[in-house]
């Protein structure tokens, strides 16, 4: 008896920290991204090691919630996590009008932010699909598409730390799902 209670609270844990990860990655995105990266990326954490305990199969319904929920959070989630760890890294304003990076007073990278969410998005669904190749290309698609603009020193870092981060976060949250399916 008392197991089935214990599968049913870790379920209910999985699903509620899954569901905070993505409306703190949105709130972030509005707001203020230092504030609300550090809870957001707390629950993606906690909904990892939950996930990583094998209690069962959840079900289908389950993992589709689960699936749902952090395809939101790995491809909105990423954005703030980025930019916070631009402003970590360079320590002063980083974001420009139109979603590139401000470097000496001029904006770099335009449209950062479009393709940031894309490539979320494209990591998620590599690796939830078993497709691990796929990150290859979408790494190689996006050094190809920025070859121009990786001119100087600085902009390739920043480049570097941006893409670190948001692929990281979004592998984080595929992770999460690919654990709770085992």
């Amino acid at each position: 008896m008392i197991l089935p209670l214990v599968s049913v609270l870790h379920t209910v844990l999985l699903v509620l920290f899954c569901a905070a990860a993505p409306v703190l990655s949105l709130l972030a995105w509005r707001g203020s991204p230092a504030a609300l990266v550090y809870p957001a990326a707390a629950a993606v954490a906690a909904a990892l090691l939950l996930a990583a305990v094998p209690t069962g199969d959840p079900g289908f319904g389950v993992v589709l919630l689960l699936t749902m929920l952090m395809l939101v959070a790995a491809v909105v989630g990423g954005g703030p996590a980025a930019t916070l760890a631009l402003r970590l890294a360079v320590r002063g304003s980083i974001e420009g009008e139109h979603g590139g990076i401000l470097q000496n007073d001029r904006e770099v990278l335009r449209g950062g932010m479009a393709i940031g969410l894309l490539e979320r998005l494209a990591i998620a669904a590599v690796i939830l699909a078993g497709f691990p190749e796929g990150l290859a290309i979408v790494v190689a698609i996006k050094g190809v598409g920025r070859f121009t603009e990786l001119d100087d020193a600085e902009t390739r870092e920043r480049f570097i730390i941006g893409t670190f981060a948001s692929f990281l976060w979004a592998a984080c949250c595929a992770g999460v799902v690919l654990l709770a399916r085992s």
